[in-house]
């Protein structure tokens, strides 16, 4: 039966079997990041407007376009969350973490909004996993977060994978880089999309990516920020791609490489799947060791990444599987239904995935609903006290003892 409700342009509802295979992958995230000392953190869906666009910068797609922004009932503007670095470093700030042991190392998991074009793999809420490591500038930080994204991609078996290597420099090399790259788009503006040469001024780097075949053309001859590296900067990006190298961590540089956010500084990384097309990235991020002190706080270095767990899944192209069921337990006589409840609470204490009928159905029904739902066992609980143990693959059935019912369920799960 359909309802004329239905859910917003660009959201979904998670059912069942999505629901496994994304609870699989923040299971392993949580896993692997807890085996590297990585603290768990939740921040709310929605924060106050000034901080993204104090983190984020005015002059990116996600503030200009993106963001859902509403007043409430104080009058204040609150932003649901388009990204998860901007709120941790506010918490980190707020919560005064910058005198615990540093770096600060989190992970979260949760969702996200940002109004844009629904297409595979890119919604207008979406949700990813990440992780910060917060209070350090060592080029050891960048090349543990690339390595802790491919180990999780990795383990998830996400196919064709390839990581793509790039530096922004610091804050102060990146403001010379900027001026150069801006002569090279005024010099070349009359092959610009509009969209470009309206933001020559306050966002040049989103030049390199733009679809505009003009815009590539020129994109084509600029100058790159790579080649420009030097001192510091040079050493910096030398020494993490020495330890992926001898993590055997495969990479490109990609000279070309932005991302959409304002608050990046040196490294910068994306794993891509080329099999999703035009929406190839399951994840990246970089170092972003100016934008807690843009936030109001110290100096302080950091370096994250998010990985969308849509695009992981549609790389995968898989659901999640089944859920274990150890039995299912079936009643010959409606006097045993009380009995049959009282077991099925006891069995799953003992750590056993059992259900049991709740539609009051007749002991046809229930085998039926038991092969539904693909249960490999049935237990029929009998009148006088005794229960049968049945194989659904093979039809037998068999008399158990009532006090081995656990022994009998337990020992023969697969």
């Amino acid at each position: 039966m359909a309802s004329k409700y239905q859910a917003p342009r660009g959201t979904f509802d998670v059912l069942p079997d999505t629901a496994r295979a994304r609870a699989r992958i923040e299971g392993a995230a949580a896993a692997i990041f807890a085996r590297a000392g990585y603290e768990p953190i939740s921040t709310p869906a929605f924060e106050d407007t000034e901080l993204f666009e104090r983190g984020v910068g005015r002059s990116t797609d996600i503030v200009r376009k993106e963001m859902f922004t509403f007043e409430d009932k104080g009058g204040r503007s609150i932003t649901l969350r388009p990204e998860g670095t901007a709120p941790i470093c506010r918490a980190y700030l707020e919560h005064g973490m910058h005198k615990l042991a540093q770096p600060v190392k989190l992970f979260y998991a949760g969702p996200f909004f940002r109004h844009e074009r629904p297409q595979a793999g890119r919604y207008r809420q979406f949700h990813q996993v990440g992780l910060e490591a917060i209070g350090t500038d060592s080029p050891l930080a960048d090349a543990e977060a690339i390595m802790l994204l491919a180990d999780l991609l990795a383990e998830l078996g996400v196919p064709g994978v390839e990581l793509r290597l790039g530096s922004l420099g610091s804050l102060e090399a990146r403001r010379a880089y900027l001026e150069e790259l801006k002569s090279h788009l005024r010099a070349n503006q009359g092959d610009l999309s509009k969209d470009v040469r309206e933001r020559i001024d306050i966002n040049p780097l989103r030049a390199f990516d733009s679809d505009d075949e003009g815009t590539q053309s020129v994109m084509a001859s600029a100058p790159t920020i790579v080649e420009h590296l030097e001192g510091d900067d040079a050493e910096h990006f030398a020494t993490v791609r020495g330890l992926l190298d001898a993590a055997g961590i495969a990479y490109e540089i990609d000279p070309t490489l932005v991302r959409g956010l304002d608050y990046y500084t040196r490294t910068i990384f994306s794993f891509v799947c080329e099999g999703l097309g035009a929406q190839s990235e399951v994840g990246g991020g970089g170092r972003y060791d100016g934008l807690i002190e843009q936030l109001g706080g110290p100096p302080t270095p950091a370096v994250g990444w998010a990985a969308g767990i849509e695009r992981i899944l549609l790389a995968l192209g898989e659901e999640g599987e089944a859920p274990r069921r150890d039995a299912f337990l079936a009643v010959a006589d409606e006097t045993q239904r009380q009995r049959a409840l009282a077991l099925a609470s006891e069995l799953r204490h003992a750590g056993l995935a059992v259900e049991v009928d709740l539609a009051e159905r007749s002991l046809k029904g229930q085998l039926k609903h038991a092969d539904r739902i693909g249960a490999r066992r049935v237990l029929i609980l009998e009148a006088d006290g005794g229960a049968q143990l049945r194989d659904m693959k093979s039809g037998e059935q068999r008399p158990v003892e009532p006090g081995r019912l656990l022994e009998e369920i337990g020992g023969a799960r697969p």
